[in-house]
């Protein structure tokens, strides 16, 4: 691919990408407070930026009007969550599986032990 084409196909996907994120994410901004949905870290016009716009369903085409697939998360809460999902996706859960508690003990018969020793 030439470097003219593929400059052209770079700047189309970040056309889309930025028409895209620019409707959803300025409804978003007017709907809901501007507060992180996971740490409750609160945002003004000078820090608004570091505010994300995730998809609770992780598909950034579902955009409804009323914003019930959106929440309001901080840059790192963000990464969080889609590190999660990753997770989730790749190994099937992220919660531990619950294990029986060990009933070995390797003092049980310390006393003999020391007393066969004098």
């Amino acid at each position: 691919m030439t470097q003219s084409k593929l400059d052209k196909v770079l700047a189309a996907e970040r056309e889309y990408r930025e028409k895209r994120e620019g409707g959803y994410r300025e409804k978003a901004l007017k709907l809901y407070p501007w507060v992180c949905g996971r740490c409750a870290r609160e945002f003004t016009h000078k820090n608004l930026s570091e505010l994300t716009v995730h998809h609770r369903d992780h598909n950034h085409d579902n955009n409804p009007p009323d914003g019930s697939n959106w929440e309001l998360l901080c840059l790192y809460c963000h990464d969080n969550e889609h590190s999660r999902f990753e997770e989730l996706i790749r190994y099937g859960s992220t919660q531990e599986a619950k294990q029986e508690a060990a009933t070995y003990n390797p003092f049980a018969d310390l006393k003999s032990l020391m007393s066969n020793k004098k």
